[in-house]
């Protein structure tokens, strides 16, 4: 599968049917990005003029998909049968886009708050969509916050890694309060001299996603067996990824982090024994992002 190597490996650890489905709802999700950032599958970012086009054109397109109608695009075709077979409703669908809505207006964020908003949409919900392909009711609001937190810690790990090639697209999410506090220009964040204040901020984030997986693993424990193998098998493939950036410290730009191979593997293995001992269904630990953040993206 091009586009995400943990993914494809996390996936393949589900049933035939779930993996089916997942894979259409991603494929969906991929179009949206590249459609949103004029690239293919993920790669360099195109020439970013008509974005406000690309966006309408994700809209249209995914309202045709969610009403049965044909739309000339493979990967939104998709999405209308896995919406109609699993439930996913346009409401979904119009969390994820509002992320895209927030990069084509080049939007930053000024606030936590608002760096956790920017990750619920671009990829909580689309932990909320995952988890309902994968057969957790609609109306089991704990679990889906549980599988929103997971989407949280993935997008708030990405973050981290990838400050120098957001920097050099002209982007950055790291909230503009935290930039203040570290007394780094906004923009600059990059510079050499300040690697050091940046780390400190790094490692807050990278805490954050840490408290997040936390929350969504044991969501992870309500789900059937193999839906739990592979939802744990890619917490921990990308919970690797925040651990590695901060320890690696100021030198977590020098070159992209990612998991190897064999350690992926050794994560599925991890995952394998996990799953066999799942945690208590019961917990008095609350799950952290959902529906704070959806209340107040219907707000904004």
């Amino acid at each position: 599968m091009r586009g995400s190597k943990s993914f494809a490996m996390a996936s393949q650890l589900f049933d035939r049917p779930t993996r089916e489905r997942v894979w259409l709802l991603y494929a969906w999700c991929r179009r949206c990005d590249d459609l949103a950032d004029n690239q293919d599958h993920g790669g360099t970012l195109g020439e970013q003029a008509g974005a406000e086009a690309r966006l309408a054109t994700i809209r249209e397109l995914t309202a045709r998909a969610l009403a049965g109608e044909p739309c000339g695009d493979p990967s939104f075709d998709a999405f209308g049968l896995v919406a109609r077979e699993c439930g996913i409703t346009a409401a979904m669908a119009d969390d994820v886009i509002a992320g895209f809505a927030l990069d084509a207006a080049d939007w930053r964020p000024r606030s936590e708050a608002d760096l956790l908003q920017y990750c619920f949409h671009v990829a909580g919900a689309v932990g909320v969509m995952m988890a309902v392909v994968m057969g957790v009711d609609p109306e089991d609001a704990d679990t889906l916050d549980r599988a929103c937190d997971l989407g949280l810690a993935f997008q708030l790990a990405n973050i981290a890694r990838d400050l120098d090639e957001d920097d050099a697209a002209d982007r950055c999410y790291l909230p503009l309060e935290w930039l203040v506090e570290a007394d780094i220009p906004p923009g600059e964040q990059m510079k050499p001299h300040y690697r050091r204040p940046l780390t400190a901020l790094v490692h807050r984030m990278c805490a954050m996603a840490e408290a997040y997986e936390v929350s969504a693993r044991i969501g992870a424990g309500r789900l059937a067996f193999r839906q739990r193998w592979a939802v744990l098998a890619a917490a921990g493939i990308y919970g690797e990824i925040a651990r590695a950036v901060d320890a690696a410290g100021e030198h977590a730009w020098d070159h992209r982090i990612h998991t190897s191979g064999m350690r992926k593997l050794w994560h599925v293995v991890r995952a394998l024994w996990e799953a066999a001992t799942p945690p208590p269904r019961a917990t008095d630990r609350p799950p952290l992002g959902r529906r704070q953040l959806a209340e107040r993206a219907r707000a904004a």
